[in-house]
């Protein structure tokens, strides 16, 4: 197991998607309220970024921007076409402050 950290809470902003790079290792990162979801930041329906995409606060979902999937942040699960595949998604925790995304 790998931990790293992505630092604080307030280093994102609620509703949007950001890219973070650590190790071999390209995550995208979504703030809402108070919680955070990191996906691999690589659409499953084809390799493109997500942090590029639009979240939806409401649904819990980032678009991939290039055709349109849509993906569950809180498990990368597929909720629309052309994904039919899920992408990786990881457990964060906080840690005195700061946050921890865990890596199998």
């Amino acid at each position: 197991m790998t931990i790293f950290d992505i630092g604080t809470l307030d280093d994102f902003v609620h509703g949007e998607a950001a890219q973070v790079k650590r190790g071999d290792r390209v995550l995208v990162v979504v703030r809402i309220d108070d919680d955070v979801y990191v996906l691999d930041d690589r659409c499953s329906h084809e390799d493109f970024s997500l942090a590029l995409g639009e979240v939806d606060v409401t649904t819990c979902e980032i678009e991939c921007s290039r055709h349109g999937a849509m993906f569950n942040l809180k498990d990368g699960e597929p909720t629309s076409f052309p994904a039919t595949r899920p992408v990786a998604h990881y457990d964060v925790l906080h840690d005195d402050g700061r946050l921890q995304v865990v890596v199998s």
